[in-house]
C-alpha cells in the first residue's frame, strides 16, 4: 500500500526539501505534494490532495509566520480532522518560549521558575525583588539566539526599555565563532539560492523584533544540559557543554551514555503527550533533579549521529520493560527519515 502526504511549508522556500528528500527515500512506500502556508488556497489545496498525513516543518525565525503555521496547522488537524507528524501539539511548542512556560507549569513538570510580562511596570517591580543573574529570552529563537545572561539591574532595566519601546531581534548573521567556518562559508558559496534566503530571513527579522512583553527565567548553574532525543521509538542523549555562559548553540558537546533515568524522565512525558519528534533540554541541578529547559520537535544536527557510546552510534528502545541500546546510524538526512519511517510505520498498523 502506497500513502499520500502533504508537506506544509513554511515561508522558508529550502526548509522542506528535508521532508522531500525522505519523501524521495521512500518513494515505493508514500507519495507527497507541497502546500505553502502562504497560499490563499490552502484548505482547497490540501482537500484536494486528502492525504493521509500531512508532515510539518514549522519556521523557527520570524514570530508572525510561526503564528500563521500554528492557525493553519489548526484548521487543518482540529477541524479538517487531518493527521500530521510532527502533531499539532508538538508544533504548537516549537519555537515559542512563552507558550511553552504556560505549558509546563499547567502540566505540572519541572522547570525554572519563568514570568512573562506584558507591562514594563509588572516587569520592574518583578526585577526589584530578584535575585541574579536572570535569563530573558526572545520568545522565537533557536541555537541559543535571543537569550540573554542579565547581570544585575542595570543590565535588566536597559533590556526593559528596549523591549517596551523600540523592541529586541535576535543577533542576525553567519555565526563566526561557529566551528568550520571556512567550510561553511564555501558550502554556502555553492549553493547561492541557500545564501539569497538566509539574506531574506535576515530581513524579515530586522522588521519584525520582538516587543511590549518579556520573558525571565531562573538562572540555573550549570557546566551542561542534556539534550534528549526522541523520534518515534528512538531515543538519543548527550551533553551541551557550555561556551560563553550558555550551552544552548555552543555546539560543543559530550558523548556517553545517559543515566536510564534520565531516558525513563523523558519517555514518561513523551508517551502522555503523544509526542514523538521531541528534543528536550534539560538542566540537572545540585540536587539532581532534572528540569525541563527547552522542547522543540524540530532540532538542528550538527553531527551524523544523536548519540556516541563508547564511540558507537546507536540509540535506546523501550524493549520488554527494559532500556536497550541497539547499535547503528540512524539521523540520516537531520533525523527526517526516521521521522518519515515511523510515520510509515503508524500509517500501516492503523489500516
Amino acid at each position: 500500500m502506497k500513502f499520500k502526504a502533504v508537506i506544509l511549508a513554511n515561508e522558508n522556500s529550502l526548509d522542506h526539501l528535508f521532508w522531500v528528500n525522505s519523501c524521495k527515500n521512500y518513494k515505493e512506500k508514500i507519495s507527497y505534494s507541497i502546500v505553502y502556508i502562504t497560499s490563499s488556497e490552502f484548505i482547497n489545496e490540501v482537500l484536494n490532495e486528502n492525504p493521509d498525513i500531512i508532515l510539518t516543518k514549522p519556521g523557527g525565525t520570524v514570530g508572525y509566520y510561526k503564528q500563521l503555521y500554528d492557525e493553519k496547522l489548526y484548521i487543518l488537524c482540529k477541524i479538517l480532522k487531518y493527521k500530521a507528524f510532527p502533531s499539532f501539539e508538538e508544533v504548537l511548542i516549537y519555537e515559542n518560549k512563552r507558550f511553552l512556560s504556560y505549558w509546563l507549569e499547567a502540566n505540572n513538570l519541572p522547570h525554572p521558575k519563568t514570568r512573562v510580562f506584558y507591562s514594563k511596570n509588572d516587569a520592574l517591580k518583578f526585577v526589584n525583588v530578584m535575585a541574579f543573574p536572570i535569563v530573558a529570552k526572545l520568545n522565537i529563537g533557536a541555537s541559543g539566539n535571543g537569550v540573554k545572561i542579565l547581570k544585575n539591574k542595570i543590565e535588566t532595566k536597559h533590556y526593559m526599555n528596549n523591549i517596551f519601546k523600540k523592541g529586541i531581534y535576535p543577533s542576525i548573521g553567519p555565526k563566526l565563532n561557529k566551528k568550520h567556518l571556512l567550510r561553511r562559508l564555501i558550502k554556502k558559496l555553492l549553493k547561492p539560492e541557500e545564501i539569497k534566503e538566509r539574506f531574506s530571513t535576515y530581513t524579515l527579522q530586522i522588521k519584525n523584533p520582538q516587543k511590549n512583553f518579556c520573558l525571565f527565567q531562573e538562572y540555573i548553574p550549570h557546566k551542561f544540559e542534556w539534550r534528549v532525543v526522541r523520534i518515534g521509538n528512538s531515543f538519543y542523549a548527550h551533553k551541551k557543554m557550555v561556551k560563553n555562559e550558555k550551552a544552548s548553540g555552543s555546539l560543543i558537546k559530550e558523548y556517553l551514555n545517559p543515566p536510564l533515568d534520565l531516558l525513563t524522565f523523558v519517555k514518561d512525558i513523551t508517551d502522555l503527550h503523544k509526542f514523538y519528534s521531541m528534543a528536550i533540554d534539560i538542566f540537572e541541578d545540585e540536587k539532581g533533579i532534572y528540569l525541563i529547559n527547552e522542547m522543540q520537535c524540530i532540532f538542528g544536527q550538527s553531527d551524523p549521529y544523536q548519540m556516541l557510546i563508547n564511540d558507537v552510534p546507536g540509540r535506546y528502545v523501550w524493549d520488554r520493560g527494559q532500556w536497550a541500546f541497539e547499535k547503528g546510524m540512524f539521523n540520516s538526512n537531520e533525523c527526517f527519515d526516521e521521522r518519515l519511517d515511523f510515520v510509515i510505520s503508524e500509517l500501516e498498523k492503523s489500516k
